[in-house]
């Protein structure tokens, strides 16, 4: 008698390698927890809650299209050099041919990765890192090797002794978030001229994620891998519109260099996806003529949040958090044993008053498993009486947790 035994196909390997988010990774908690009248104050994702500009939205609702047509594959020139004018406010000096517009910051990187880097190749990365280069990484099939800064040190640039430590035949590039997602550390310019001195002794591309240029929270300039002399080739500069409009969600980036066959060889894989977001692109577009109010509002409305968070947790025993100088995130030390199981435990075991906080653990930002296990990231994403208000669930939530240490 023939038996048939029923099988099941494997994944890939790469699939098996791709890291859960460690911002997205408990959110059915999140979930449950809302299901049983709990109230989760969100600190764990960086979505803003500042309105986006009137201008965009109004250019959504007022769409005269017939038909909603594929765009070029580079994004419309219209918004390109329109994008020509924004970046000469920041002294970076563009044609609309060097811009490319992308599905987010995300397919940006992506894109990067694919057109730069060959299966097995290897990328020098600051940690603690925006955790999805990991899974752009994978997907490339490179290898991220990572060079960690510290929470003692205001997570400031490693030596560049210990990036030449890494530097071997595989190394191609070199990828910076400036301002810093997770830590919120701003590059100085002493930092930036050595890694732009490193990228050329060893003719590497730099990847640089310069998406939370307009927040910005100190006297020290910015500084964008544009503006380093003598590498201009080799600079890769990644950008969104998702937090400085508030518009995560019309996934519109844009990947911008001035290395013609670099722009070629991404657009094949732009041309593979045929054309970035119509509709994004018209909010996008349509953004860039809000008034100069807007982004002084929102950056005054984050100052404030910075320093009532970083204020609020110095104060809590056994918590530390050096002050972010950009972006809307900081990496917080906590007196716990493990961070993973904090920000669960937190959804599932506890509450206070009825509502309790959603955090990222910063085990997530590292590539080494024993890294940041006391560490969360926060984002200061929540208007001044809410996060108050997680400030005070934090410290509840700290002297009841049956794994906290004595830190």
């Amino acid at each position: 008698m023939f038996v048939k035994f029923s099988t099941m196909p494997k994944i890939s390997e790469r699939a098996e390698l791709m890291p859960a988010s460690p911002i997205r990774r408990l959110a059915p908690k999140a979930e449950a927890a809302k299901s049983r009248g709990i109230k989760v104050y969100h600190l764990n994702i960086g979505q803003p809650d500042i309105e986006t500009p009137i201008e965009g939205l109004e250019a959504l609702k007022h769409i005269d299209r017939k038909i909603l047509e594929y765009s070029p594959s580079d994004g419309f020139l219209s918004f390109r050099e329109k994008l020509v004018g924004y970046y000469d406010q920041y002294q970076i000096k563009l044609t609309a041919d060097d811009i490319i517009i992308t599905s987010g910051g995300s397919e940006a990187v992506l894109f990067a990765f694919m057109s730069c880097l060959n299966p097995g190749d290897e990328i020098i990365v600051p940690e603690p890192a925006y955790a999805n280069y990991m899974a752009f990484a994978v997907s490339a099939g490179a290898v991220i090797r990572p060079i960690t800064s510290t929470i003692d040190e205001g997570f400031a640039l490693p030596s560049i002794e210990k990036f030449e430590e890494l530097i071997n035949e595989r190394t191609r590039g070199i990828l910076i978030c400036n301002p810093n997602n997770p830590t919120g550390y701003l590059y100085t310019r002493k930092e930036m001229n050595r890694i732009r001195d490193l990228v050329k002794k060893h003719d590497l591309f730099l990847f640089s994620d310069e998406v939370y240029r307009e927040f910005i929270y100190t006297g020290s300039p910015y500084i964008s891998a544009c503006h380093l002399e003598g590498i201009e080739q080799n600079v890769v500069l990644i950008d969104s519109v998702s937090k400085r409009y508030s518009e995560c969600g019309i996934r519109i980036g844009a990947l911008i260099t001035k290395n013609k066959a670099l722009r070629d060889a991404v657009m094949k894989f732009c041309q593979a996806r045929l054309s970035p977001p119509l509709l994004g692109q018209i909010v996008a577009e349509a953004s860039l003529d809000c008034p100069r109010s807007y982004a002084i509002h929102t950056y005054e409305e984050y100052i404030e949040r910075r320093n009532c968070l970083i204020d609020g947790l110095n104060k809590i025993d056994g918590v530390y958090s050096p002050i972010p100088m950009g972006a809307f995130y900081t990496v917080v030390r906590l007196p716990i044993d493990d961070s993973n199981r904090f920000c669960e435990w937190c959804l599932t075991d506890f509450e206070y008053e009825g509502a309790t906080i959603m955090l990222a653990p910063a085990s997530g930002f590292y590539s080494e498993e024993d890294m940041g296990k006391d560490e969360v990231r926060i984002a200061y994403v929540l208007e001044k009486n809410e996060l108050k208000r997680a400030l005070t669930i934090l410290a509840k939530a700290l002297e009841a947790y049956p794994g906290r240490t004595n830190k």
